[in-house]
Parts: structure tokens; C-alpha cells; sequence
């Protein structure tokens, strides 16, 4: 998908994909640091979590991320760069009694969908990363992040829009972040080679987007809620220490052959590292009735 433009080399792309880019208007990803955290209360059972995360919810500060750690017996809140004391202490009075079972990290930049402008997959306004192909019968679609379908009704190989790919056929965004997009051009291939897994935290895992190439890291947490600024909630995400930037949104997110997620959004950068989630492709295929191949 060449526009034609002397493009920087990029880390080599895993054989047998099609990939391309995502919505992001924001930086990418960043290293927390955890806060030292006091004993947790007695309460802080799963219910007790289960209520504690909702109460996190409630609180309605934007920039935030938050997941359980039932090891540990805490709710994980992430706060990006502008969140301010004083809405940590807003979230502290939402949980009551029970903030002392919240650990807060700090991570640089905003917390976005990394949507930007430049060489992937095309729409009207954006492009974004092509994730995973799939297929339902004879008929192959792929799928990318929700936030991207949700904006574009048409996609396109290049910025000069002149190669259709093809329709969205179906977003989810906010809540989820999943879109399916049909391969309405028969002449573009679409080549598989991946089949859906689950991830598991610690795993070791790489992601693919348009705009950085390939990176790897792990993964840190499963079922994390992100609340993007200016962006809306979504939950059930993956949370890694990979990188990503503006336009890496909708890229795939695997291991060897496990195709496990879909850049949604995150804060930093890949020069100095960062926090990204994932929407889970099995919730996906699931929904649409489709399989990876």
C-alpha cells in the first residue's frame, strides 16, 4: 500500500499479514511507576473488588485505567498526566472505606485512542491498522479497532483513495473497541495464519501498527477499564508495557500464531516506552460470527 513517498525503514513485519493503520490523535504509551500501597482492608475479597472497581467507575475522572489485581487484593488505577490531586482525592471518596484497597500508578501522556492521519488503511478523515483477516463463510472481512469504523464508513489502500478495500460492516465503540470491515475488492489478498488465544499476564507478546512497526513487551493485567480522555469507557482490555503512537489503533496483538487483541489506546511513546490496551479478539469473533484464519 505505497503512496508513492520515501517512507522510513520500519522493524520487519511478521510474513503472511496485511496490516495498515488506526484513528489516534495522542501519544503512545509510558512506564508507571507503582505508589507504595497500605495493607488491604479486610473487605477486599472478590466482591469486595468487584464493588471497589465499579465504585472507580462512579467517580467519573477521565484519564484513568483501572484493573484487579486479585493477588495483591487491589484495584490498579492508572492516572495519566492530567489527572490532578484533586481528582485522585475524587476517587478516593468514591471508593469510602475501602481506598486504602486502591493502588494508583502514574503513567506520562494522555490516555487516548492513538487515531492519526498518514500511510495505512484509508477512510474519508483517517487512517488506522488493519488487525487480524477473518472470514465467514466464502465471504473475508478484517477487523480493526471500533473507534476506526465507528468514524469511517469506507476503506481505502492508499491516501489517494483511488483502491477500495471495502465497508465497515459493524462497529463497537465506546463500551468495546471492535470493528469488522468486508473485503468488498476481490482483488486484494488477505492472508491468515493466526488463530484466536487468550492472553495471560506475563505473557510475552508483539504488536503490529502503521505507524511504529513491530514492538514487543508483556502482558501486565487482563479485564482493564479505560476511560480515555475526551474518548469514552471501554472495558475487558488487555494491558501491556508494549509501545505504541498515534495511528498504530486497530494493529494486531499476538504471540507466535495467537491472535489475542486490537490496539485501542494508551499513553507515552516509543522512544521512552509506554502502557497500551487491547481489545480481545475472541469478544470479536464472538459477536460477528466470523473466524481468524
Amino acid at each position: 500500500m505505497s503512496t508513492g513517498s520515501k517512507q522510513p525503514k520500519r522493524p520487519a513485519r511478521r510474513a503472511g499479514r496485511l496490516l495498515a493503520i488506526a484513528l489516534g490523535a495522542g501519544g503512545a504509551l509510558a512506564l508507571s511507576v507503582p505508589a507504595v500501597a497500605p495493607a488491604a482492608p479486610a473487605g477486599s475479597g472478590a466482591d469486595g473488588l468487584a464493588a471497589l472497581s465499579n465504585a472507580v467507575e462512579r467517580s467519573g475522572v477521565d484519564g484513568i485505567s483501572w484493573h484487579v489485581d486479585s493477588a495483591a487484593k487491589r484495584v490498579v488505577v492508572t492516572t495519566d498526566s492530567t489527572v490532578s490531586a484533586g481528582e485522585v482525592a475524587t476517587i478516593k471518596r468514591a471508593a469510602g472505606s475501602d481506598a486504602g484497597a486502591i493502588r494508583f500508578e502514574r503513567t506520562p501522556g494522555v490516555l487516548r485512542p492513538l487515531v492519526s492521519a498518514g500511510d495505512a488503511i484509508y477512510g474519508s478523515r483517517y487512517r488506522c491498522s488493519l488487525g487480524f483477516n477473518v472470514v465467514q463463510g466464502s465471504t473475508y472481512y478484517f477487523l480493526t479497532a471500533g473507534h476506526c469504523g465507528k468514524s469511517e464508513k469506507n476503506w481505502y489502500t492508499s491516501a489517494s483513495r483511488t483502491t477500495l478495500i471495502g465497508p465497515t460492516v459493524g462497529s463497537s465503540f465506546p463500551g468495546n473497541d471492535y470493528a469488522l470491515v468486508r473485503y468488498s475488492n476481490l482483488s486484494l489478498s488477505h492472508p491468515g495464519g493466526f488463530s484466536v488465544a487468550d492472553a495471560y499476564v506475563g505473557e510475552r507478546v508483539t504488536r503490529d501498527g502503521s505507524t511504529t512497526g513491530v514492538h514487543s513487551g508483556s502482558v501486565t493485567g487482563l479485564n482493564a477499564t479505560v476511560r480515555y480522555q475526551g474518548g469514552g469507557t471501554v472495558s475487558g482490555l488487555i494491558r501491556t508495557n508494549v509501545c505504541a503512537e498515534p495511528g498504530d489503533s486497530g494493529g494486531p496483538l499476538y504471540d507466535g500464531t495467537r491472535a489475542l487483541g486490537l490496539t485501542s489506546g494508551g499513553s507515552g511513546d516509543c522512544r521512552t516506552g509506554g502502557t497500551t490496551y487491547f481489545q480481545p479478539v475472541r469478544e470479536a469473533v464472538n459477536v460477528y460470527g466470523v473466524n481468524v484464519y
